[in-house]
């Protein structure tokens, strides 16, 4: 969805340039594009008909101010609507009760409930810093169990044994009084989940809704499911008094379609939104923010949240020093590098939060090979001593060769390794003591930084 009406909308700006109100007919054009690419991200006809009604509402007559044209009026009414669709803002998790705070984990098999568990517990116990027990009711799928014990260890939580041959409602009883007896904040519990909706998973669900109490019960859904998830919804909110959706799989390529249509169609808002495989790839869903994503706006604040998360600020310190103080930078410095971007969740993760008329100029650029070539360097340099790290110029045809064997790569790639390290040596030498600004001098200034940032394409990565 997002590079569908992003695509639409800049196309639809351009040519309503010099228009000075926004008038019954160019709206139906935009609207109709809209419409489109909503429908093609498989979000549900009845929030489609009654959010294009809500846009038409507000965007008719509208007089257009005189820094702005009315194409950009039309996308600033779409994007308040879309936030509106989905919750507007962040609507935080809610735990004010008697400690251990219960959340119910609902949904179908495969919509990632027990990774998103886990998930919740690294980010309940890292955010909220709270004492966090898992447990796991899906005694259908023996190896769920096995799954919340492994991933839940990873997020540094405490998990509680449950086994197939026991009830769901005797687990969650047992957990419930085991987390009361060792003064556990929070309890999530994991449900079982089926292929499609059935009698027996919403009856045995209410159950345990009606036996725990839960302080949250949230539903997650897979954001690719698109039309599927309206219906699953339905069934779930019929069942449940459903608190908050979480969404997963929010980095795949629909992103959007069900993020509108779910929270229509339950009245329940986003909590949470999966987009990453990884412990830590939770994010506190902002409808906002989203919404800007949705439109190619990008998503600066999660970036510079993602960056900040991802770097160590000492690390960086430390390097910045030693250019600064003109000390040797070493190929140590530039595998440092290249890890701390692996830690900010690589290239793709990165460009997907860049606004569209940036990631537009990187157009060309096959992310996987870029993200493989960087793989591919830091294999080489972990294949080198510690003294040929620290001293590059040691390293000759021999050790090449036996570096190259180490890494599974041809000798060219080494050579091709040395030389852009040697280019990034020369440039950080050139940083030295105020060397920077004599540089940009002899470029020609401002004039030649604004060419570099804005005029020739994306600048190519050191690596």
């Amino acid at each position: 969805m997002a590079s569908a009406l992003t695509d639409k909308l800049s196309r639809l700006v351009k040519e309503m340039r010099g228009q000075a109100r926004i008038t019954e007919s160019n709206v139906q054009d935009m609207l109709r594009e809209v419409r489109m690419a909503l429908l093609e991200a498989d979000v549900a006809l009845p929030v489609v008909r009654d959010f294009i009604a809500r846009v038409k509402e507000k965007a008719l007559g509208q007089e257009v101010l005189g820094s702005l044209q009315p194409g950009q009026v039309l996308v600033s009414i779409v994007n308040k609507e879309l936030a509106a669709t989905m919750g507007e803002g962040v609507a935080d998790i809610n735990l004010n009760a008697q400690p251990p705070a219960v959340i119910l984990m609902a949904g179908l098999q495969g919509a990632g409930k027990t990774t998103t568990t886990a998930k919740l517990a690294k980010h309940l116990i890292e955010r909220r810093k709270k004492k966090v027990l898992t447990v796991s009711g899906d005694v259908y799928r023996p190896a769920a169990i096995e799954q919340l014990k492994t991933v839940t260890a990873q997020a540094g939580a405490e998990w509680f044994p449950s086994t197939p041959d026991q009830k769901p409602h005797d687990i969650a009883v047992a957990a419930l009084d085991y987390a009361k007896r060792h003064f556990f904040d929070v309890l999530l519990v994991d449900t079982a989940g089926r292929l499609a909706i059935d009698e027996l998973l919403m009856a045995e669900i209410k159950d345990l809704h009606a036996t725990i109490k839960p302080v949250e019960t949230l539903f997650v859904v897979d954001a690719m499911q698109g039309q599927d998830a309206v219906n699953t919804a339905k069934a779930f909110k019929e069942a449940l008094p459903l608190t908050g959706i979480v969404l997963t799989k929010l980095d795949g390529d629909s992103r959007g379609g069900a993020a509108l249509s779910v929270r229509q169609i339950t009245g329940a808002p986003i909590k949470f939104a999966g987009v990453s495989e990884k412990i830590d790839g939770l994010e506190v869903f902002d409808a906002d923010r989203h919404a800007q994503r949705v439109l190619g706006m990008g998503d600066i604040v999660a970036l510079v949240e993602q960056v900040t998360k991802g770097v160590d600020m000492e690390a960086a310190q430390k390097l910045a020093e030693k250019v600064k103080s003109g000390d040797g930078f070493d190929l140590n410095d530039f595998l440092a590098q290249i890890q701390q971007m692996k830690q900010m969740g690589g290239l793709s993760t990165l460009m997907d939060k860049l606004p569209a008329q940036l990631t537009a100029k990187a157009g060309q650029v096959d992310m996987d090979k870029a993200e493989r070539e960087i793989r591919r360097k830091e294999g080489i340099i972990c294949s080198m001593t510690a003294k040929e790290r620290k001293k590059p110029e040691i390293i000759k045809a021999t050790r090449k060769k036996r570096i190259a064997d180490g890494a599974g790569v041809q000798v060219q790639e080494v050579n091709r390794l040395l030389k852009e390290f040697e280019q990034m040596q020369e440039m950080m030498k050139k940083m030295k003591g105020g060397g920077l600004m004599k540089m940009m001098k002899r470029m020609g200034g401002m004039k030649a930084m604004k060419g570099m940032m804005g005029g020739g394409g994306m600048p190519k990565l050191p690596f």
